[in-house]
């Protein structure tokens, strides 16, 4: 069975809500909303139909198929400049120091502060397996896909790129985080609010979240506990995510708590190592690879093998299939 990345289409917003049907809620970049999907796609074709490289404040859209079948089994985005039609606020977690001579005392407490530190940065985001296909690398190919796409189109994107982890929501889809900090602002629960903001954006947040630094001591034990903690479900894509370089900078999510992750554009691991060359042949073996071909919406992908040869490279038979590469043609590519 194989499976290629490519862009998604206005004919994908079926499978892409059945898979936001999954997700268990908090997962923001894939509201189970077909208007909202489907506003996302129209964004989406507008990105991959722009030619010129000017950095503008787009979204790309890729989908997992399932290359015998068309079945699409995954989804991930990529934002190419965050903070530009509303604000993109996160908390930072912060020490404040003060010191009593009186009691010959120093006292250090935990603070959070609402910001906009990391506007204009790039995001990868929304991605998303179907759980019948959690095996086999398929969560790695969907998210080094995007840096790979990065690469090939370095002049979209920022010098930065960032990545939110969706943060601890209990079994009854509510967040700790949201009911002890933001929750007692807005008069809504973590569900309503996260619904709102995937479809409406988070303009209401700036309109009614008080501007002054949070104590977490003052924060319930629930809240204060889950403080920069990923999701269960997403420890796997954090570890990912620290392979290629970001690190937590004590950036959280202002809604569920979660850590956001950054990094430098150019020094994360597959945007830095991979390589553009030329194929000479269509020959089997080689070493295991990510490969990718094609500019904006003939951009593919797919894991494969790639061998070195006089002058370039070679592709394996059924990657060279998927991809619709032959030789002449340049392949970006990356170890696996």
């Amino acid at each position: 069975m194989t499976f290629l990345i490519r862009p998604a289409r206005e004919d994908d917003l079926q499978a892409l809500y059945e898979m936001a049907k999954l997700t268990g809620g908090g997962f923001t970049n894939l509201p189970p909303e077909k208007p909202a999907l489907r506003a996302k796609l129209e964004r989406s074709a507008l990105a991959f139909s722009r030619t010129d490289d000017a950095l503008k404040d787009e979204l790309f859209v890729l989908v997992l198929e399932n290359s015998e079948t068309g079945e699409v089994r995954g989804t991930c985005q990529i934002f190419t400049q965050v903070g530009q039609r509303w604000p993109f606020y996160s908390y930072r977690l912060g020490i404040e120091t003060k010191h009593s001579e009186a009691l010959a005392r120093t006292f250090r407490a935990e603070i959070l502060s609402l910001t906009n530190d990391l506007e204009g940065c790039s995001e990868v985001g929304g991605l998303f397996l179907h759980p019948g296909e959690r095996a086999g690398g398929l969560g790695m190919l969907l998210a080094r896909s995007r840096y790979l796409f990065i690469a090939m189109h370095r002049a979209r994107f920022g010098d930065r790129v960032l990545a939110e982890l969706r943060g601890v929501i209990d079994e009854a889809g509510g967040s700790p985080f949201w009911d002890g900090v933001a929750g007692r602002f807005f008069g809504m629960n973590f569900q309503q609010a996260d619904e709102f903001n995937a479809i409406h954006g988070n303009q209401f947040i700036a309109d009614l979240m008080p501007k002054h630094p949070i104590y977490t001591a003052m924060l319930t034990e629930g809240a204060r506990s889950v403080i920069g903690l990923p999701h269960p479900s997403g420890r796997a894509a954090m570890r990912m995510l620290e392979q290629e370089g970001f690190a937590f900078e004590n950036y959280i999510d202002i809604f569920d708590g979660g850590p956001t992750m950054t990094a430098r554009t150019d020094q994360v691991m597959t945007v830095r190592d991979s390589r553009t060359d030329k194929v000479v042949d269509i020959a089997d073996g080689g070493s295991a690879s990510i490969i990718a071909r094609g500019t904006l919406s003939d951009f593919r992908a797919c894991h494969g093998r790639i061998g070195l040869s006089d002058g370039g490279v070679t592709v394996d038979a059924m990657s060279a299939s998927i991809l619709g590469v032959e030789a002449g043609q340049e392949v970006r590519h990356a170890p696996r």
